[in-house]
């Protein structure tokens, strides 16, 4: 991936790939399938900038694995890769 360096509190996740195969075992085609709302940090930026001017530190980091918003975020493709750039504040969780 190149350097990429999001900026105040964005983050920059690449999706994880969602399961093709059903709990009966049925294959589910990709035409079906919703896109994941699972994904890993890749980048993250400095902070969010409060009213006083102090910035808060992100509480996630490179290579949480985490939970956001269906519709979250821009798309991007970089390097022939798809990723999300998400404001920290739609990511919901993250994964244990």
């Amino acid at each position: 991936m190149s350097n990429i360096k999001p900026l105040f509190d964005r983050v920059v996740i690449k999706r994880m790939e969602e399961e093709k195969l059903s709990a009966g075992g049925i294959v589910i085609p990709d035409s079906a399938t919703e896109k994941p709302i699972k994904g890993e940090v890749i980048a993250v930026g400095a902070g969010k900038t409060l009213d006083n001017g102090t910035v808060r530190a992100p509480q996630v980091k490179v290579g949480d694995k985490v939970l956001f918003g269906k519709y979250s975020g821009t798309e991007v493709k970089l390097d022939g890769t798809d990723y999300l750039v998400v404001k920290e504040d739609d990511i919901f969780a993250t994964l244990a």
